[in-house]
This record gives structure tokens, sequence and C-alpha cells, in this order.
């Protein structure tokens, strides 16, 4: 996917009257409990409530996965794309909620995963998850990895949130 013209995320339109959120990664940091070299998400943005958001993911090559995925074919990991679609959607889910700590969030299964085309240094990966499904603090997302508008992979995720 080594575009070399780099193009902005679509991000979708807010309907009328509902303003779209954004998250940096100082509000990742404050939500989801993974740092270095494990998250998967530098930001959020186009944050419809708990229903909508696209996650950011600028792929390096200076990232640790990539001294043995592979030697001299740097691609990134397919279940690190899943790990980001999972992530992105535990900080949506959390978007709206004051916390102090950044609680555990569990996979609970793992479906309808396909990987379609590969990544690589250089990307720009936009994870789009959608909310399916909540019941308390278990929640199912699906989702569409994307690296210059073309899917890349996709999924539907369901996770639990423990607070410590």
């Amino acid at each position: 996917m080594n575009d070399q013209s780099p193009t902005k995320p679509a991000v979708p339109k807010a309907p009328e009257g509902e303003t779209l959120g954004t998250m940096d990664i100082l509000g990742l940091l404050q939500r989801l409990p993974h740092r270095y070299p494990f998250l998967m998400v530098d930001k959020v943005i186009g944050i419809r409530g708990e229903d909508f958001g696209i996650g950011i993911k600028n792929v390096t090559f200076n990232e640790p996965q990539f001294t043995g995925h592979f030697p001299g074919i740097p691609i990134f990991p397919g279940v690190l794309l899943v790990e980001g679609m999972a992530q992105t959607a535990a900080a949506i889910y959390l978007s709206k909620q004051d916390i102090t700590t950044p609680p555990l969030v569990y996979f609970m299964s793992i479906d309808k995963v396909k990987f379609r085309k590969t990544v690589h240094p250089g990307d720009t990966v936009e994870y789009h998850m959608q909310k399916l499904k909540r019941r308390s603090d278990v929640w199912r997302f699906g989702g569409l990895s994307k690296v210059n508008g073309v899917v890349v992979a996709e999924a539907e995720i369901t996770a639990m949130v423990v607070r410590k």
C-alpha cells in the first residue's frame, strides 16, 4: 500500500445539530491501558457518541515488529491491525466517560476477520469502527481497516471493560 501521496482520512459528516468528537494521544493514554510498543492508535477522529469513530495509526519503520516481520520485506502484522481496531472501539466506547485510571479491556471474541492487503511502513491506517451491540460493559463493534481508502482488513470484535 506504499502510496507516496498521503491522503487525509475521510471524516464522516455529523447529522444536523450534532458535532463529532476527536481524541488525541493524551486522551487515548487516559482511557486505554496500552502503552508503547503496544498502543496501536495515534488518535481518533469523527467520534459520534459511543457508536462510531475512526482511529488513525501512522505506521513507521522503527516499530519493533518490523525487525522480524519480515526482514527485508516489512509487513505490519494482521493481528496488530485487529488489535488497533479493538483499541479504537474501546476508545470510542470510553470517550464520554469520566476516567481517572484506564480500565482493562478484554477480548471476548474476534469474528469474521479477513485480511485483504498488506500494510507497510509509511502507510496511515484508518480503523473505521461502528458499534453493533452493547449490554452493560460488554460491546460488539464491526470495523474496516483502510489505507488510502482501500480496505486492508475487516473484523467484528466483542470485548468487555473491567474497571480496576
